[in-house]
């Protein structure tokens, strides 16, 4: 990386993209870049010295084209003028997964894989091991509450990575230890079905150094890799590691006891509330106590730990009116965090907003988005964020709407959330979806404050 001055990145908003961006930042690199609308991520790169634009202007690429890195996502469309610049002028172009596995190359990577729980696992084992006083690099797929942001620098050479199987991402990186949380269908568009999903994750844990930890019942096996492969579990005792007597308090904070091939820690209370955190703690344990960190340490840590912004996160709590915002955008994940939220608000009427993302993933899923929605008492169903794509014929939120049989449901147009919400009564609400809903969760907190 020597040769470069410049570090340009071509959709810098990203979460990936943008704690990339602020590694290089932090090392003295001149860090830049354009993104297709302005939201936190890029206000805060901002003002951290990053300069960031919105409209395609691939005159404000830096001129050098040998002393400029350009790093793409994947998400950035062909036909982009600035894509197409830097293309024709020969600037040297890596996909973020690419630079990502050279960042962790010669470093001890350990990672996180899996269609869910990615993102709140690694964020969990950068805590546990910053808290402990190990320390850790982490790039983040979401941003900390205890840190506020996607990206951890140590002086040491232990990094933590969120392994995306996106685009086959994740094939880019050869950690020394890797959880698998999940293999489920997702990403159909890339994949086409649920075998190659399957084939590019045994690639992946082929690549594992040391130690692959797989959640019990995923089809990983030794035959799969020459690392060792452990097993965790929410509770089943079949598994090397798994919580014993999962129970919780009054505000849904589950306390157990984490059962390891070492022995038992005792009395572990998870410092973010639903059951799922249980399950995402005893992964994040077991990367951590492979790792060679104390037992009581990481049982101390689970306990600090807040979250991260977007996964069940408690904007408003009280016993008449309480609001949650949550990046599930896959059956599975929405079925998960349902099932927590009701631990959480045992009893009460639940109200979900949901942001369906992608028309590929809204075609090859609208069945299971609607089995897993019908678990609400109401549902209030938004048009499809295209994100990285051009519309189907025939695919819009109607196709899930038709099939949900919760008890209320309605189907709006983004705009006009707000008003509807203005005069729905509400007692517990939850806004889901991996689009721009999250734009709308300053104004509903602010909306459902005014009531209390």
């Amino acid at each position: 990386m020597a040769e470069y001055k410049n570090i340009y990145f071509i959709g810098i908003g990203g979460i990936g993209m943008s704690a990339i961006a602020r590694f290089y930042n932090t090392l003295g690199y001149k860090v830049s870049g354009y993104d297709k609308t302005p939201s936190a991520i890029t206000a805060a790169l901002e003002s951290e010295g990053i300069g960031v634009h919105f409209d395609d202007r691939p005159d404000l690429v830096p001129a050098d084209v040998e002393g400029t890195l350009v790093i793409v996502t994947p998400a950035i469309p062909e036909d982009l003028g600035e894509l197409v610049f830097v293309r024709e002028r020969g600037y040297r172009i890596l996909k973020r997964s690419r630079i990502l596995g050279e960042i962790t190359e010669g470093r001890r990577c350990l990672a996180v894989a899996g269609t869910h729980g990615k993102t709140t696992t690694s964020t969990l084992t950068a805590h546990i091991l910053t808290e402990s006083g190990w320390g850790c690099s982490a790039f983040l797929g979401g941003i900390s509450v205890n840190y506020g942001t996607n990206l951890l620098v140590s002086q040491g050479d232990t990094v933590v990575a969120e392994a995306d199987e996106f685009d086959r991402s994740f094939l880019q990186l050869h950690p020394e230890i890797s959880v698998i949380t999940a293999m489920d269908a997702d990403h159909l568009d890339i994949y086409g079905d649920l075998l190659h999903v399957k084939e590019a994750f045994k690639a992946y844990a082929s690549q594992v150094r040391g130690t692959v930890i797989a959640k019990y019942g995923i089809d990983i096996t030794p035959a799969d890799t020459a690392a060792e492969v452990k097993t965790y579990h929410y509770n089943a005792p079949e598994a090397d590691f798994y919580a014993v007597n999962p129970h919780p308090d009054g505000l849904g904070h589950f306390t157990f006891d984490l059962a390891y091939p070492g022995g038992m820690i005792e009395n572990v209370r998870c410092g973010v509330p639903g059951w799922v955190n249980v399950e995402n703690s005893v992964a994040a344990a077991a990367i951590c106590l492979t790792y060679g960190v104390p037992p009581e340490a990481v049982r101390k840590a689970i306990g600090t730990f807040r979250g991260v912004k977007r996964r069940l996160e408690i904007h408003l709590n009280t016993p008449v009116l309480s609001y949650i915002d949550d990046y599930a955008h896959h059956p599975k994940e929405l079925a998960t965090a349902i099932s927590s939220i009701r631990d959480i608000f045992p009893g009460r009427k639940l109200t979900a907003v949901f942001q369906p993302h992608l028309y590929t993933r809204t075609r090859d899923f609208a069945a299971e988005f609607a089995e897993a929605l019908s678990g609400v008492d109401k549902l209030i169903l938004l048009d499809i964020y295209p994100a990285r794509e051009e519309p189907i014929p025939g695919v819009t939120s109607q196709i899930i709407y038709d099939r949900v049989t919760a008890p209320e449901k309605v189907l709006l147009k983004k705009e006009e959330l707000m008003d509807y919400l203005e005069k729905e009564p509400v007692d517990v609400l939850v806004t889901f979806g991996a689009g721009n809903v999250d734009r709308y969760i300053e104004p509903i907190t602010e909306m459902l404050r005014k009531r209390l």
